[in-house]
């Protein structure tokens, strides 16, 4: 992987990273994307439309505010742009150079292969800003890439799996993470009534359905098991640490409270699906050449 190759994937993942950003302010408020702005609906000067740029010459803030309610941000309490911006545009670069430099070494990945897994890592990091800022994994995204990937299985079976694994991994995790989505509700309903309170969250949403098909047609039958394995025992620790953080700032932690799963669903797909071989070879010792 030459320095030319790294500085326009650079450039890309950027970009990306950019319009990742802007879909992440408009997405979850069911409107549709327009122009990048600051969180009270101030349009952002062209300068200013990158997170990186902004930082760089001090646009986190509208010089003049003209607050728009119809694309105002209500997460956000101020009108400064968070740190969230540069970050997913650096992520975004730095995941496809990872995507793009340990593809590259596989001699069986094709250049419209490669495309199609770069754009996956921009939806990863698109879920994941999302999913962490909401609670939400939607339909508007994971469907359309529902579809490339199925069409990514029937075009290019190698070295993404076959159509026929594809399908039968997305519906293998269909299955599997729909179960454990009802029995979510199932379990809150009962904690409901026994408590004799309403309880509105549920352990797996049906986003967390969706992101778990998304990923069996991504790795196949053969791997989807790996990226359940992965996914649980990275949500484990993650619900550990975040009970540590909770109970060393003394905030006290509420035992139905709500903690985005689809990031660990997705950085799980990512590593089966970068280190398939490793992956299978740590954890089957029989697969191992």
């Amino acid at each position: 992987m030459g320095f030319i190759e790294i500085i326009v994937i650079a450039i890309v993942g950027i970009l990306v990273g950019g319009i990742i950003n802007a879909l992440s302010d408009d997405l979850p408020y069911r409107r549709n994307p327009g122009l990048p702005t600051y969180p009270d609906g101030s349009p952002r000067p062209i300068l200013g439309w990158l997170g990186i740029t902004a930082f760089l010459f001090g646009l986190r803030q509208p010089e003049n505010p003209s607050p728009d309610e119809k694309r105002k941000q209500y997460h956000e309490g101020v009108p400064t742009l968070s740190w969230r911006y540069p970050m997913t545009e650096i992520l975004t670069a730095l995941l496809m150079i990872a995507t793009f430099a340990i593809m590259n070494d596989k001699p069986d990945t094709s250049m419209p292969q490669m495309i199609f897994w770069l754009f996956y890592m921009a939806i990863f990091m698109l879920i994941n800003v999302i999913d962490i800022e909401h609670k939400l994994i939607m339909f508007v995204y994971m469907i359309p890439t529902a579809i490339i990937a199925i069409i990514d299985a029937a075009l290019l079976p190698s070295p993404a799996p076959t159509l026929q694994s594809a399908l039968t991994g997305g519906a293998i995790g269909f299955v599997i993470f729909f179960i454990f989505y009802q029995g979510g509700y199932l379990f809150t309903y009962i904690m409901g009534r026994a408590r004799g309170q309403e309880i509105n969250t549920v352990a797996f949403g049906f986003g967390d359905v969706m992101m778990i098909t998304l990923s069996g047609l991504l790795v196949g039958f053969e791997n989807i098991f790996f990226v359940m394995l992965i996914a649980i025992v990275l949500g484990s620790f993650g619900a550990i640490l975040f009970l540590l953080t909770q109970l060393l700032a003394k905030q006290g932690y509420n035992f139905f409270t709500a903690i985005p799963y689809g990031p660990y669903i997705v950085v799980a797909t990512i590593i089966v699906m970068l280190f398939t071989d490793e992956v299978s070879c740590a954890l089957i010792e029989w697969t191992c050449k």
